[in-house]
């Protein structure tokens, strides 16, 4: 009796340790913060959020194969397809952004879905992630070789940072951090800028919309807040926060950048509302029959830059991290 006693004693203690580091892991900085106070009622009050949560315009389960969550996890850390990643280092061009004339348009893809733009004399940075593991645990999203070839210290100051939304391979605590002196202005979906306060963005420096906001705090370059098809959270907790796509328009050009979504009815509406974009960024790598919903397979995104009326396609979510089970390119 005492023996058994013993063994239950130390199996509690087994479990208040694991149950007191997973509180303090979860308290770390890198998972930011949820929606409070003023943020949380501007959240409560989106027609998109609905008994406790945002949702999409179309009806979107996460999952779409025969498997859970869980299960995809592991496939995603076991999974030992030989060509996930690549065999060799990624051949990459670092450009000297700093050196760039201010009046000079350009988008410099800085690989998965992080944007250098400049409009109408702005410098953008869409989605910045520069840390080799976009993900909560060590070594379980790992950059290609090669393709990490830039810092915040590359990027000149920035007028304006887009986030699309708030999973890792998006919002990357230590780029924002190491970016926090060098961006005037930010603009997220409802919700995102929980994050960024806790991580020590003054309030005034944070715009958060819905879809279909315009957000004009850039002279010559209006900031369109526009749907996407996806999800939110860095952790267990999901939809608390806002994801969006942005389209950036001036009086000679109009841009597009789809952050991750799946496929839907919102590109045909947006390209309607808008007409023609010069340029469109599209979601079509990380692609998977067991979550067909929120990423776009190529064929898919093919057809969404035609819907958007599209002059010229450019593949984004690819080319730097291997999150679904195909092949790296």
């Amino acid at each position: 009796m005492k023996k058994r006693n013993k063994y239950m004693l130390m199996i509690a203690l087994l479990v208040a340790v694991l149950t007191a580091s997973a509180f303090i892991w979860l308290a770390m900085p890198k998972f930011g913060a949820s929606p409070q106070g003023n943020r949380l009622q501007a959240v409560e009050r989106s027609p998109h959020y609905v008994n406790g949560e945002f949702r999409n315009l179309l009806k979107t389960s996460v999952d779409t194969g025969n498997t859970s969550f869980f299960s995809n996890m592991l496939s995603f850390i076991a999974d030992r397809n030989p060509r996930l990643k690549p065999a060799i280092a990624v051949p990459v061009i670092h450009t000297n952004l700093k050196s760039l004339p201010r009046e000079q348009d350009v988008v410099v893809w800085l690989g998965h879905s992080s944007f250098y733009i400049q409009l109408a004399g702005k410098r953008i940075l869409l989605d910045p992630v520069f840390s080799t593991n976009a993900s909560p645990l060590p070594a379980t999203n790992v950059a290609f070789d090669g393709s990490s070839v830039y810092t915040a210290d590359d990027m000149p100051p920035i007028d304006v940072m887009l986030i699309t939304h708030d999973h890792w391979d998006h919002l990357d605590y230590q780029s924002v951090l190491a970016l926090r002196q060098k961006v005037k202005q930010v603009v997220a979906g409802l919700g995102v800028g929980a994050h960024l306060a806790h991580w020590g963005y003054a309030e005034d420096r944070i715009h958060e919309a819905d879809w279909n906001d315009d957000v004009d705090i850039l002279p010559g370059v209006k900031i369109h807040v526009l749907t996407a098809r996806h999800f939110s959270g860095r952790w267990l907790t999901r939809n608390k926060t806002l994801w969006v796509s942005f389209a950036l328009e001036t009086a000679q050009q109009r841009l597009y950048f789809s952050g991750d979504s799946g496929y839907g009815a919102h590109f045909r509406d947006i390209g309607q509302r808008f007409g023609k974009f010069d340029l469109v960024a599209l979601d079509m790598g990380q692609y998977d029959p067991r979550w067909a919903n929120i990423h776009m397979f190529p064929e898919e995104a093919a057809q969404a830059a035609e819907d958007l009326d599209a002059v010229r396609l450019l593949p984004a979510h690819v080319g730097r991290f291997s999150i679904a089970a195909h092949d790296w390119d």
